[in-house]
């Protein structure tokens, strides 16, 4: 039996930019996306006209890994903060550099792009949407 880990990352309304933003930024390839429109009716809970164009679920591939996202449900309300973190391992620092210039863009860089110890191009950044990632770049 094998076991997988896919993060999944719920935002507060902006999951279609978000998605928009990690299609450019990690090449992520939507492999399945539904609003909140597109499940079925619930009578007994009404669906509010602004929220059925929200992202009820979506499934992205980025290189090898799935990374699924939605859009907090109404009533639900969103604790950002840094339970999730995103580790991204790629195999040169020019890739490492490329993502960490995009994804500080409006966003907090916890950790810089520096050489380390155990990585030669490693930074913690979380993005304008309050997402951590780690990049790490495999020593040759």
């Amino acid at each position: 039996m094998t076991m997988q880990l896919t993060p999944y990352v719920f935002f507060e309304g902006n999951a279609r930019e978000a998605i928009r933003f990690y299609e450019e930024v990690l090449d992520a390839e939507i492999l399945f996306c539904q609003t909140l429109g597109e499940g079925p009716d619930n009578p007994d809970h009404p669906l509010p006209a602004e929220m059925k164009e929200k992202i009820a679920h979506a499934v992205l591939k980025v290189g090898d890994t799935e990374l699924m996202i939605a859009d907090a449900f109404p009533g639900q309300p969103l604790r950002e903060g840094n339970q999730v973190n995103i580790c991204i391992t790629v195999n040169t620092t020019e890739r490492a550099q490329q993502l960490y210039d995009a994804l500080k863009q409006n966003g907090h860089v916890g950790i810089p792009l520096e050489e380390t110890h155990f990585s030669p191009a490693y930074a913690l950044v979380t993005d304008r949407f309050g997402v951590t990632f780690q990049i790490f770049t495999r020593k040759k």
